[in-house]
């Protein structure tokens, strides 16, 4: 069975104002889209349920467009209608713990978004039991290595496209105060431990 585009876990409309409709008609039926399309033409045998595996052992196309899928559907996740803002439960306290504030994570938050050069995406992840703030380039995903995501921003163009336009900085910032979906961070985080 070949692998299918991941539905939103809300409705198309439901991040208006802060990510608007088009915007997500564009990037998910679009861009997530031809992820999905480019995989199953590459790998005809890849399915749903081995999508992981498959990004894990991996290289090139495959690789890339794999891991594009599970990335962007992490991104979906990590955002709901009525989200953003100071985190509570224990997400809060790592935060609290491993960078001193939320207003310490969110400067760096935003710093690895801002300074990903090109595409790519600001990912807060897990590793050793610390939180820490990393960014990855094109498809790259911390699937690959030891770390667990528990959010994630894509800062390719075409994510805050055009919400946004070309305003990278202002999508971040509504991204944390806005959209970002602690409630799936929490539910990450209690699966690490």
């Amino acid at each position: 069975m070949a692998v299918t585009l991941p539905p939103l876990p809300y409705a198309v409309d439901a991040l208006e104002p802060f990510y608007s409709k088009e915007n997500v008609e564009l990037h998910h039926g679009k861009h997530h889209n031809a992820y999905v399309v480019k995989l199953n033409e590459l790998k005809p045998d890849a399915t749903d349920a081995g999508l992981i595996d498959l990004i894990k052992t991996s290289e090139g196309g495959i690789f890339n467009q794999a891991a594009q899928i599970w990335n962007h559907s992490f991104f979906w996740s990590s955002m709901k209608k009525a989200g953003g803002g100071k985190p509570t439960g224990a997400i809060a306290d790592a935060i609290d713990r491993d960078f001193g504030s939320y207003d310490n994570f969110r400067k760096e938050f935003i710093n690895a978004g801002m300074t990903q050069f090109g595409s790519g995406w600001a990912w807060l992840v897990v590793e050793g039991g610390k939180l820490k703030v990393v960014k990855t380039a094109n498809a790259d995903t911390p699937l690959k290595g030891t770390a667990m995501a528990l959010i994630t921003a894509d800062v390719w163009e075409h994510a805050y496209y055009p919400t946004y336009k070309n305003l990278r900085l202002k999508f971040l910032e509504v991204f944390l105060d806005s959209l970002v979906n602690w409630d799936f961070a929490n539910e990450n985080l209690a699966k690490a431990k």
